[in-house]
């Protein structure tokens, strides 16, 4: 995720970061509103992947007829939504295509932004072809979006397949991290600083991939539905393996059994606070006052401010609100995490 660049190269380069922000700003917002998306159950409302022609809404009566009389050929409407109105259609439609067009607008922000380094020759050879990479993870997180939705057409699905939704989630955190990893590099520190903590660095941004992941399964499987108490769940701290492992195949159960799927997020949460508490009371010891430690003590708390959410939003089972700021801040403490991890890289490098 780091990328090698002097810093006197990168002093040069305000526009690209503009750009690179402008970008991450954009995913940051698309992960919101996805997460609104499947919270308001939209997301199977369009059932065609249309790229260029779906960017048009329905423009009139029929031709809104003829959109949900496709919706109601889908399983979800048969089995969960029968004798939805029309206008509680064009609700959770116009969520699903504003999730869409958003996506669209990302790709042409990134696009032309690439077209411009690229033909300009802005950055060196290596690095332009970085950002072609980047641009085939967006491009593949796309078609990851399109599978996801197509899990839940199958007959008998009345969501999308909670694997192909962690995979859409966590492919977003990808491309998302790259993104503000690229414009840290191209941001020139304000100080130097000591070379330390960058296994505790390593360790918190995977930590946070497998939360992100955890997530997305809690999210797919609904989970957060379910077991609405802490610390205890079912009435005990460690729930028995006859609870946990009910399911068969052993491996079903960890994504699609919900007392598993729920208790690893917890489990998780645990490790990650521990490990961030932990990395920051270290760096504040070895290095007071530096960049890598202050960095680390705003990880911690925002890690523990996410917990705290993450138990409110369990309590109060899953409200709106709760659930759209649990998955934003989520974000925003990866963004924090690869920020860290770029500095600390670049300080390991001299």
């Amino acid at each position: 995720m780091t990328l090698a660049l002097d810093q006197t190269a990168a002093t040069g380069h305000a526009g690209i970061r503009r750009w690179l922000w402008t970008v991450a700003g954009l995913v940051f917002l698309m992960v919101v509103v996805g997460g609104a998306t499947r919270l308001t159950g939209s997301g199977l409302s369009i059932t065609e992947w249309k790229p260029i022609t779906g960017a048009l809404p329905p423009l009139s009566g029929q031709a809104w007829a003829e959109e949900f009389g496709k919706y109601r050929e889908s399983p979800q409407y048969r089995l969960l939504n029968e004798g939805m109105s029309l206008g509680e259609f064009q609700f959770i439609y116009w969520w699903e295509w504003g999730h869409r067009q958003l996506g669209r607008f990302i790709g042409l922000i990134y696009l032309a932004g690439f077209l411009v380094v690229a033909l300009r020759r802005l950055l060196p050879a290596g690095r332009t072809l970085i950002l072609f990479g980047m641009g085939l993870l967006l491009g593949l997180q796309g078609a990851i979006g399109w599978i996801m939705v197509a899990s839940g057409l199958e007959p008998g699905m009345v969501a999308v397949a909670p694997v192909k939704l962690t995979l859409h989630l966590t492919f977003a955190g990808l491309f998302f991290a790259s993104v503000v990893a690229f414009a840290t590099v191209l941001t020139p520190p304000r100080r130097a600083e000591p070379a330390r903590g960058r296994a505790g660095a390593w360790f918190i941004l995977l930590m946070l991939f497998v939360q992100v992941a955890l997530g997305g399964l809690v999210a797919g499987s609904r989970a957060g539905f379910t077991f609405n108490t802490w610390p205890l769940m079912d009435g005990v701290l460690v729930p028995p393996g006859s609870l946990l492992f009910a399911q068969a195949p052993f491996w079903e159960n960890f994504v699609d059994n919900v007392a598993l799927v729920q208790f690893n997020h917890r489990l998780g949460a645990y490790l990650l606070l521990a490990l961030a508490l932990w990395s920051a009371l270290k760096l504040r010891r070895a290095a007071p006052g530096s960049g890598s430690a202050k960095r680390a003590t705003a990880i911690a708390g925002l890690v523990l401010a996410q917990s705290a959410l993450g138990i409110a939003t369990l309590l109060l089972v899953v409200p709106l609100w709760a659930g759209l700021a649990h998955q934003a801040l989520g974000f925003a403490v990866l963004a924090m995490g690869v920020v860290h991890l770029t500095r600390t890289e670049q300080a390991a490098r001299g």
